[in-house]
């Protein structure tokens, strides 16, 4: 259990891990998503001390994994700063190409969106049926589609299964089955152990296994600015 001090982009919160409350973890954001660009941010690299799980094949990664520069997400569907964090990111693999890669892991902070982990589940049973470019589709359909803070009617799953393609029976017989409950939970469990007490949380990862962390929904020119160092 640790306190940390809340800033432009954090604010105090409780999460579950695997039945056992963690407290004093952080709820990445402020009055708005997108915070003023205006206020310095330190790079912070680290080489050590991250406890980050490896990034693998059983990974959803849009790019190389031999990119220069790999950036593992840990996001929560119902977390407003995530979203906006979502499409912050889609505008960096756009702006680098191959340079970035882009790993997405779930954190869904159950005291905080209840939904969240079925959403979860549902962006893995998604992938399960359609491989791993249409686990992107879903995810961004539900990024696209939820105003956040729980606000997704779980009814809008297989609609948004059927409007990506899926077989929305098979869809439902996978969500229903809770197959990948586990899995996200075990998820959760290393985004703590790497660091993370809230969301989103992002860690940028150089060819030379140097680290850099993105506290929160960091504005674009914040989050450039550190994947330029680690490409100098």
């Amino acid at each position: 259990m640790e306190d940390y001090k809340t800033s432009q982009y954090t604010l105090p919160l409780a999460i579950v891990v695997a039945g056992a409350l963690i407290a004093g973890a952080i709820y990445m954001g402020d009055s708005t998503p997108s915070a003023s660009s205006g206020q310095a941010s330190s790079i912070q690299a680290v080489n050590t001390n991250i406890d980050l799980v490896p990034v693998s094949e059983a990974d959803h990664i849009i790019g190389s994994p031999d990119a220069p520069v790999v950036i593992v997400e840990y996001s929560d569907t119902e977390c407003p700063f995530c979203k906006s964090f979502h499409f912050t990111m889609k505008d960096i693999m756009s702006t680098y190409g191959n340079k970035v890669a882009w790993v997405y892991r779930h954190f869904p902070i159950v005291s905080l969106h209840l939904k969240a982990p079925k959403e979860s589940e549902a962006t893995e049973c998604a992938a399960e049926l359609g491989g791993d470019q249409t686990f992107w589709n879903y995810i961004n359909k539900i990024f696209e589609t939820t105003n956040s803070n729980d606000s997704l009617d779980p009814q809008e799953l297989p609609k948004i299964a059927g409007a990506i393609g899926l077989d929305v029976s098979a869809f439902n017989t996978c969500l229903e089955s809770g197959k990948y409950k586990d899995m996200v939970t075990q998820s959760v469990e290393e985004a703590v152990k790497a660091g993370a007490r809230g969301t989103p949380y992002s860690i940028i990862i150089a060819k030379d296994g140097t680290k850099t962390v993105i506290n929160g929904a960091e504005p674009i020119d914040m989050v450039k600015s550190k994947i330029n160092a680690l490409l100098k």
